[in-house]
């Protein structure tokens, strides 16, 4: 009967160490809950003090609490290291935040974040200033970006949609009120079109107008068709579109003249026009001319991006390009359009200066890591803007089928613009048998 429990205790001690290292690499956010949070806390409690001496994170006490110490307290006076005010427990990591001392700043935790990952035995440490003289130190405890679970709270709301998951665990927002223009990167198979499916699967939830650029004969967005408000499959089609929404910024511009109002959202609900997103793949195809006779073409769609860029967010209207490179190689204008785009996004490229051509303006620090994104890792990108912080996301895998049921599902919110309705596609039930095209024939305007 000894011999029995004996061997019944060693089966069930071998099952559940099989157990928690099957979970560590199948379900990490299983052991981590289990085994690495209560190991974590541990650590990070009994070796607070003495990794932040270590780390030069300490300063010298003020000389009246020096002197307490001393003289009442009858201790030796040491460093002071930031103060821990909280210590809150998530599903992938912990959150610590830490009042700072006189003479330490969030730069400095950000720099040792790389000494503190490794001295706490966590994944990644970000460092996020929540108001002067207090941080937030947001430590996972597994790689987050492996399998992409977006947080439950994350949807799109007002101009914010939620596309990708940070490497801290938040959710990576596209705002347009706050980054109305933006520019996306990436080689082939990066997932550069993953990323424009879920912007474009959040879009179609809002009371937005959504125009499609896609001058590879619409392969890419015309699924898309019943939430779109209009598509341009051709260069020329695209000239066309921009120089109407070029002339729809301008009507815009005189309403809000007349309300004396200073942006769309300034305005009265009831005479507001919609926002109009503009996606935009592949913009190298706007820019590139096979012959002389295309050069007035390319320069009026040069001319109009440059002043949607310049100017149409206070009219509600927002640029979102993607390409694989975007840099002076274009020609004329392309470094001039760039340097108004304030969102970037960079997934893996072929060379250091694609990368350099979306964050070396706006995150130099960025540009190393975007040029080290394995291929294995497609979805992975740097995102930054013209704050200069950056951070590495990965977008959720997500199939063209779904974005197209979610396009059908909210078909009822394209807003009426009539100056749109010439682009307006062809909804795939709606596409004529003797005819592949997605997009309604119309003339060519100058």
């Amino acid at each position: 009967m000894a011999d029995l429990t004996m061997w019944l205790e060693a089966t069930g001690a071998l099952a559940g160490a099989g157990g928690l290292g099957y979970a560590k690499v199948r379900a990490p956010h299983v052991y981590w809950s289990l085994v690495g949070l209560p190991a974590t806390w541990a650590r990070f409690t009994f070796s607070y003090r003495s990794t932040m001496d270590v780390c030069g994170l300490t300063v010298q006490p003020s000389a009246l609490r020096a002197f307490m110490t001393r003289n009442v307290a009858h201790r030796e006076v040491q460093p002071v290291p930031p103060k821990i005010r909280r210590v809150r427990a998530t599903s992938t990591g912990l959150r610590v935040t830490l009042r700072l001392p006189a003479g330490l700043e969030p730069a400095d935790l950000i720099a040792s974040s790389e000494r503190l990952r490794h001295a706490w035995g966590v994944h990644s440490v970000t460092v996020v200033e929540r108001k002067p003289g207090f941080v937030e130190l947001r430590m996972t405890g597994y790689d987050v970006l492996r399998k992409v679970r977006m947080p439950r709270k994350a949807r799109p709301h007002d101009m914010v949609v939620p596309v990708a998951l940070r490497e801290d665990a938040t959710a990576f927002e596209r705002d347009y009120r706050n980054a109305p223009m933006a520019l996306t990167l990436g080689a082939n198979q990066s997932g550069k079109s993953m990323y424009l499916r879920n912007l474009i699967k959040g879009l179609a939830q809002l009371p937005v107008a959504l125009v499609g650029v896609d001058c590879k004969r619409g392969v890419e967005q015309s699924a898309f068709a019943p939430r779109l408000s209009a598509l341009a499959t051709t260069p020329d089609e695209a000239a066309s579109l921009l120089t109407v929404l070029v002339a729809e910024m301008e009507d815009r511009f005189d309403l809000l003249s007349r309300h004396g109002a200073s942006d769309l959202w300034e305005l009265p609900d009831e005479v507001r026009p919609a926002p109009v997103v503009v996606l935009v793949d592949e913009i190298a195809e706007l820019f590139l001319i096979s012959s002389r006779k295309d050069e007035d073409r390319r320069e009026r769609i040069v001319t109009a991006l440059i002043r949607l860029a310049q100017m149409a967010r206070a009219a509600g209207i927002y640029l979102e390009i993607c390409g694989q490179r975007f840099g002076s190689d274009l020609g004329k204008g392309a470094t001039m359009l760039r340097a108004q785009l304030t969102g970037r996004v960079v997934h893996r490229v072929n060379d250091k200066q694609t990368a350099e051509m979306g964050l070396g303006d706006v995150a130099p620090d960025a540009v190393p890591a975007a040029s080290l994104i394995p291929m294995e890792r497609p979805g992975t990108a740097v995102a930054a803007d013209a704050s200069g912080g950056w951070s590495k996301i990965r977008t959720p895998e997500v199939s063209k089928t779904e974005v197209v049921a979610v396009c059908r599902e909210f078909a009822h919110l394209v807003p009426a613009l009539p100056f749109l309705d010439p682009f307006r596609p062809f909804a795939p039930a709606e596409v004529p048998t003797a005819g592949p095209s997605l997009v309604k024939p119309r003339p060519v305007t100058e």
